[in-house]
């Protein structure tokens, strides 16, 4: 199957996905900052996420139910996911899209530390143009005009939620300006925003594989094994990588868990279980639309961390508004005159 050929709607995999991520992500910004500490090595975090992550992604395919097969035979998750895999195919798989989730998630725990959860979640929504552009580049998937005014809207939601923009600015006649201390925006803004590109980037290609690799039920590769492929393939730069980096003399001299407490270890789990629901998003509803999740993840987080406001309630109901009309709306192709 192609991925122009895909189903357009929302199902039923897609839908509880997209809830479970929006509840990881609404959450993950509050825990990250509650229990790592700041000066903290962001390696050790991360190596130990993605280890878990490689368990977690391992166990689920493992233990994920059989699957039918011709004359009444039936044959594991497992053997079906990893029949014809080989080295090669890992490689060209998972190691482009690795390489970029790791640098991602470098930038994106620093921009944790020095934003606060719902200004992070805004300026991180970037990501979902830019899978946009992506899938488009990379799948040929063109967005009809509706999806466009519909991304535009999920844009708006989240400038509104953020108090980003609202009634005075637009009927001001004077221009608003915008200023940000050095640090703010070196290790705040500007990490996550170039997380956010990378995101896309890297959701892109994870869709094209996804959807359109064979190799498994259903023309697209299994969302644990490839999420574990992910794992692998990050582990290995991430190791290599503290030959060369600060990170690495900073083990070496005052160990791997240097400012850890046991608290650290609850969004280190809650990452890596956001990881691999990640991994069901993009499968079955795309990395497009893994953006509507993220922002009703961004209500949730202002939920959790203060009363509702006015501003938020309203980008909640433009959000909503655009996730129904990028879900009906589906690009379709015209059909050439003879």
């Amino acid at each position: 199957m192609s991925s122009q050929a895909k189903p357009a709607g929302l199902g039923k995999e897609a839908i509880v996905s997209m809830m479970l991520l929006t509840i990881q992500f609404g959450f993950q910004p509050l825990l990250t900052a509650k229990f790592i500490a700041q000066n903290v090595c962001r390696s050790s975090i991360i190596i130990t996420t993605e280890s878990l992550k490689f368990c977690l992604a391992m166990f689920m395919l493992i233990t994920s139910p059989d699957i039918a097969q011709e004359k009444g035979t039936t044959i594991s998750a497992f053997q079906n996911a990893t029949k014809g895999w080989s080295v090669t195919s890992w490689i060209k798989i998972a190691f482009l899209p690795a390489f970029l989730y790791t640098i991602q998630n470098t930038l994106a725990l620093l921009a944790y530390q020095n934003l606060d959860g719902v200004t992070f979640s805004v300026l991180n929504q970037t990501k979902t143009i830019s899978a946009a552009v992506c899938c488009f580049l990379l799948m040929g998937r063109k967005q009809s005009k509706m999806q466009v005014l519909a991304l535009i809207l999920l844009m708006v939601a989240a400038l509104i939620m953020e108090h980003i923009l609202n009634l005075d600015m637009l009927t001001s006649s004077s221009p608003t300006s915008f200023t940000m201390e050095g640090r703010h925006f070196t290790h705040g803004v500007a990490p996550v925003m170039g997380a956010s590109f990378l995101s896309g980037l890297a959701g892109a290609i994870s869709q094209m594989n996804l959807q359109s690799t064979k190799g498994s039920s259903g023309g697209g590769r299994n969302p644990y094994l490839f999420s574990a492929e992910l794992c692998i393939a990050s582990l290995l730069i991430l190791v290599a990588s503290l030959f060369f980096r600060e990170d690495g003399v900073r083990i070496r001299e005052n160990g791997f868990f240097d400012q850890w407490t046991v608290w650290t270890m609850v969004p280190i789990f809650t990452n890596a279980m956001g990881g691999i629901v990640v991994g069901l998003v993009t499968k079955y509803a795309g990395s497009v639309r893994k953006g509507f999740a993220l922002i009703f993840g961004m209500f949730l987080s202002g939920l959790v961390q203060s009363s509702i406001t006015k501003e938020q309630g309203v980008g909640a109901v433009i959000a909503a508004l655009s996730l129904y009309i990028h879900a009906t709306h589906p690009y379709v192709e015209k059909k050439k005159k003879d």
